[in-house]
């Protein structure tokens, strides 16, 4: 989420020379959109507390809903979303996975992020995750399913924010959901998560089957926010985790015949010492049918430019599709001149006028190719291809909101502006479908002063996906 993701490293960018990638046209297919502000109720048997979410977001406990403004951060630069907290009921929003559904043309599993950003403020959000159908002749998605998840057998190896009750549903405050893939035959769920970081087995009413701690190369590793450690955020020597806060599964993917999952750690694991190892993200092998690691990992180096991955998925037994972004949003037609700050014109100081600019424009989203089978003596995958998400082409207009621009950006043009894009998928032989998580109430990439919604877009990429 916003608050974690805004402290990656630039380490990140000073990525390993590697050789260039072709970049390959995108055509805008089909857009369609969830509202921003979409709730659903829990379950009848969750506690009153789950009732109002989003409680513990400001300085202080809130009880009165909506008196909380949203913002996509602190001042200067932040600016507001029109969207405040608490809520009555519990956000849909925020999608960061997503995986079709087995036998189901057009319909995903989405996965629903920790809640609020971190395990601190989102004690009261439900972890949960749903079916939708995007409709992209109507331009609307609908939530066809909600699978909120529990522990009713007590298989989490640790207290959870509701232990004292029956139906034991979890919260932002005991995992961050962040990669979902269907058991073959419908058997339920693998999810990655962050703050262990771990693997986590459900069934398909989302009950909590097994909790897998990682390991890498034989070792057990843990984030600063495992449970089972107290330690401050910032690295330094001798620290006691080896992965970054906000560093977990970001992305899993599953190869076709269900045998292994590959799980993509969002940032560089660290070093004794506290430093990141390298420019590069770990992929660590599990074997389902065992249910442990196999000891084999590989590794996926970054483009200059980019933070983060967001999402990971197989397209074949050893090709897939990886998202790489950077940290910013909004359209870079409209990013802030030099010393200028969203609400600042010349003659007047910051705060007098409406936002008119983006401080930190989406430049690096991008969505590669890669071969985990042609990895190289390192054990580096290979990149073979690669989509700009900023420069998707749309000469038939199926844009339905293009969002705050400059007034010569080119109609043919359509970017997807979002900070945080965590879903990427194969449709067919020749679409991908992308989508954003939009940190309800957090993120404006899309417009200045409105908070994002959860956007579904269908591209033609024949010529990506038959690379080889």
């Amino acid at each position: 989420m916003r608050a974690m993701l805004l402290a990656a490293t630039a380490l990140l960018g000073l990525a390993g020379a590697a050789q260039a990638q072709p970049k390959l046209e995108a055509r805008l297919a089909g857009h369609a959109m969830l509202p921003a502000f979409t709730m659903t109720l829990p379950p009848a048997d969750a506690p009153r507390d789950a009732l109002v979410s989003g409680k513990f977001t400001g300085a202080a406990r809130a009880e009165r809903p909506g008196s909380i403004p949203g913002t996509t951060g602190p001042a200067p630069e932040g600016r507001p979303t029109g969207i405040s907290l608490p809520f009555i009921g519990q956000p849909v929003q925020g999608f960061s996975g997503i995986k079709p559904v087995e036998g189901e043309p057009g319909a995903y599993w989405v996965l629903t992020d920790n809640g609020f950003g971190s395990k601190k403020n989102s004690p009261d959000a439900l972890l949960m995750f749903h079916k939708v159908r995007p409709d992209f002749r109507a331009g609307s998605v609908a939530v066809e399913r909600t699978v909120f998840l529990s522990d009713p057998d007590r298989r989490v190896p640790f207290r959870i924010a509701y232990e004292g009750t029956e139906a034991r549903y979890l919260t932002g405050a005991d995992f961050d959901l962040e990669s979902i893939q269907p058991i073959p035959g419908g058997q339920g769920f693998w999810i990655g998560e962050e703050f262990g970081p771990y693997l986590i087995r459900v069934d398909a009413e989302g009950r909590v089957r097994q909790v897998a701690e990682t390991r890498l190369e034989e070792k057990v590793i843990r984030s600063p926010d495992h449970p089972a450690l107290t330690v401050a955020a910032s690295p330094t020597a001798g620290v006691p985790f080896q992965v970054q806060r906000s560093g977990g599964y970001e992305g899993m993917a599953m190869l076709p015949d269900g045998s292994r999952l590959w799980a993509l750690l969002e940032k560089p694991v660290l070093t004794a010492e506290g430093k990141p190892e390298g420019a590069f993200l770990r992929l660590i092998e599990f074997d389902t049918q065992k249910a442990e690691w196999t000891g084999r990992s590989l590794k996926y180096r970054l483009e200059a430019g980019a933070t983060a991955i967001g999402d990971f998925n197989f397209i074949d037994e050893r090709r897939a599709l990886v998202i790489e972004r950077d940290n910013g949003e909004g359209d870079p037609s409209l990013a802030c001149a030099q010393g200028q700050t969203p609400g600042q014109t010349p003659g007047q100081t910051p705060g007098q006028t409406p936002p008119g600019c983006f401080a930190s424009p989406a430049r690096h989203k991008r969505i590669y190719l890669v071969d985990l089978g042609a990895a190289d003596a390192e054990g580096f995958v290979k990149k073979l291809a690669y989509i700009d998400l900023m420069d998707i082409r749309d000469p038939e207009g199926v844009a339905r909101q293009r969002g705050d621009r400059a007034a010569d950006a080119p109609r043919e043009r359509f970017g997807f502006p979002f900070f945080t894009i965590e879903d990427v998928a194969m449709v067919d032989a020749e679409h991908i479908i992308v989508a954003n998580d939009n940190n309800l109430p957090f993120s404006a990439g899309r417009h200045l002063t409105q908070a994002d919604d959860n956007e579904f877009i269908l591209l033609h990429v024949p010529e990506l996906l038959r690379t080889r």
